[in-house]
């Protein structure tokens, strides 16, 4: 019987790809960049969702004749880069105070009748919040170089006081026209964003409506932003 030589006549199979195009090559780089930035932009959202959200709440949703007593500021202006001085002579960055909402005053270290009523409504404020009151810091900007009284110092004790340079504290804060930058109490997020001014008729009577302002801007925040930096 004849040797079987079938296995050495079977052809050798091989198949050849061809290489990609560049103009290929350069598409698929495209889209999978393209696709990595939707990736990004929609982690970016889950995650400023809840703080949009509140946002929205309290800016937009509201029921009909629901008005602020404080003045929403438009566009918000962020905590700028500005060197402070506290009671104790240590130096510090305004910066520093971000990852709570702020209550904020400013005035002369001599503090007049209108500064002291300032600082007793804020302390006022910060405690009528109750159990949410730690969410609130009460501050006191002062703006040039006058000793602060000792007298004022123990009702301090519960403040945050530091000393600031005017010019740079007012390419920040802004009274409304006709009004003084010690006019007015100023209200910043937690981000460090300015978002609202209370109006220079706020004292004893119309402390209430100020409260509300707070209650409602809290309460709306409650999912995201918590106690302590």
């Amino acid at each position: 019987m004849p040797p079987d030589n079938t296995r050495d006549e079977i052809p050798l199979a091989l198949t050849v790809h061809s290489m990609p195009e560049p103009q290929q090559i350069g598409k698929a780089m495209a889209a999978r960049t393209r696709g990595g930035r939707w990736k990004m932009l929609a982690v970016l959202l889950v995650c400023a969702a809840p703080v949009l959200a509140s946002y929205f709440t309290y800016y937009v949703v509201r029921p009909d004749g629901r008005r602020n007593f404080g003045e929403l500021i438009n566009p918000q202006r962020a905590l700028p880069d500005l060197a402070a001085t506290q009671v104790d002579g240590r130096a510090v960055n305004l910066r520093g105070l971000k990852g709570q909402w702020l209550l904020v005053s400013v005035g002369s270290g001599s503090c007049d009748e209108a500064c002291t009523q300032h600082l007793y409504l804020q302390r006022q404020l910060r405690e009528a919040l109750g159990r949410e009151k730690d969410r609130l810091d009460w501050v006191w900007l002062v703006n040039d170089a006058v000793p602060i009284a000792d007298t004022l110092l123990p009702g301090l004790t519960a403040a945050t006081v530091l000393r600031v340079p005017p010019m740079g504290l007012a390419q920040w804060l802004q009274p409304q026209e006709g009004s003084a930058i010690q006019d007015h109490l100023y209200l910043v997020d937690p981000y460090g964003n300015w978002m609202m001014r209370f109006p220079p008729t706020l004292n004893s009577t119309t402390a209430a409506k100020a409260r509300r302002d707070l209650e409602r801007l809290l309460r709306a925040s409650n999912a995201w932003d918590k106690a302590g930096r």
